[in-house]
């Protein structure tokens, strides 16, 4: 009897597990729907989420068909699939921007989360930084349901306070603006110490040109498809928007280019695929208004509404990985797919 009670509370919690596991995927679904492309691949992925979802649900009252092992197979295999369908989308200019998904309320008015743009589709870590100046406590959460539930995570104390909400992390590191300067800092978490900090040559700080809100947010920092970016403006660009590539192991400059949009005049801003999108605002009615391409140096605007439902935005940020939108809104943690108008690559390509 005692084997047979550890064995079925083996099978509870391991139920458990692979539901909260399913639970985390399902936003991946409903992302790769937005896209509308490979339909039926889609609606099959979508049809699998079910059925494994219905069996995790029966394995709570009885064992059932599956075992614990081959249910967990299953759901690996699924979340491999739902990834490599995923990376199919080829890069494509921004048409929309889907409502709302909140995933937690926590912390004050302005603040910041984020997951790795560049760890694998089996790390689903979350990192919150509460605040916009002098900050210095990273909490580093598990997976995103631990984030939801405000469990399993560890303290990370940085070496040197933080200004404005435009961190990164970028393959392992905390990119960040330090308090009251231009430096930009490198912050490496499994070793917990600071791999390389410079300056960026004529960037603005302490709220000299911060987006509308202020907060501090004059220098904020993007990874796209294709590398990390620094989003800034100086007194020689007379205070518009400048877009830097920087190089992620030096944090040199590489190539910057001038948008002519006023940074004061902006929301918030993100990169996708080499474009910069500038909102008009942080406050509600708020659209995306302005491209800024740089590979070929020419902008537009834009006109692609957004459900601002909270009303003040201090943190937008574009996840390559997850093709979402991360945002902090009024104290919300808050998610919004994006709809882009691609190309989907198959293996066969070129």
């Amino acid at each position: 009897m005692i084997g047979v009670r550890n064995q079925d509370q083996r099978f509870r919690l391991g139920g458990q597990e692979l539901k909260d596991r399913m639970t985390e995927l399902l936003p991946l679904s409903s992302v790769l729907e937005q896209y509308k492309a490979d339909t039926r691949t889609i609606v099959r992925l979508r049809e699998e989420v079910r059925n494994l979802s219905g069996s995790l649900a029966a394995i709570q009252e009885e064992m059932g068909a599956y075992g614990y092992e081959d249910l967990q197979q299953r759901v690996m295999a699924l979340e491999a699939r739902l990834h490599a369908c995923a990376q199919k989308l080829g890069c494509g200019k921004l048409t929309g921007v889907s409502n709302p998904i909140t995933i937690r309320a926590m912390g004050s008015r302005f603040g910041s989360w984020m997951t790795d743009t560049m760890a694998p589709s089996s790390d689903t870590r979350v990192w919150y930084m509460d605040g916009y100046y002098k900050g210095r406590r990273v909490l580093e959460f598990r997976t995103l349901g631990d984030f939801i539930k405000g469990q399993n995570f560890i303290q990370h104390l940085l070496p040197q306070p933080w200004a404005g909400t435009g961190h990164v992390v970028y393959n392992g590191s905390l990119f960040y603006n330090k308090y009251q300067s231009n430096v930009v800092v490198k912050y490496h978490f499994r070793s917990r110490s600071v791999l390389v900090q410079r300056s960026l040559p004529g960037a603005g700080y302490n709220n000299t040109f911060p987006y509308s809100w202020g907060g501090f947010s004059d220098m904020d920092f993007m990874v796209d498809e294709s590398g990390l970016w620094a989003v800034y403006t100086t007194n020689q660009n007379a205070g518009n928007i400048v877009v830097s590539r920087l190089d992620p192991h030096t944090l040199e400059v590489v190539r910057s280019w001038d948008t002519g949009y006023p940074k004061r005049s902006a929301g918030e801003a993100f990169m996708i695929c080499g474009v910069l999108y500038v909102t008009n605002s942080h406050l509600a009615g708020a659209k995306v208004y302005f491209a800024y391409f740089t590979n070929t140096s020419s902008y537009e605007y834009t006109d692609v509404p957004f459900h601002n439902q909270y009303s003040h935005i201090s943190m937008l940020d574009y996840n390559p990985r997850e093709r979402a939108l991360y945002t902090w809104n009024n104290g919300h943690q808050v998610l919004y797919n994006v709809t882009l108008f691609h190309v989907i690559s198959t293996a066969g390509d070129p």
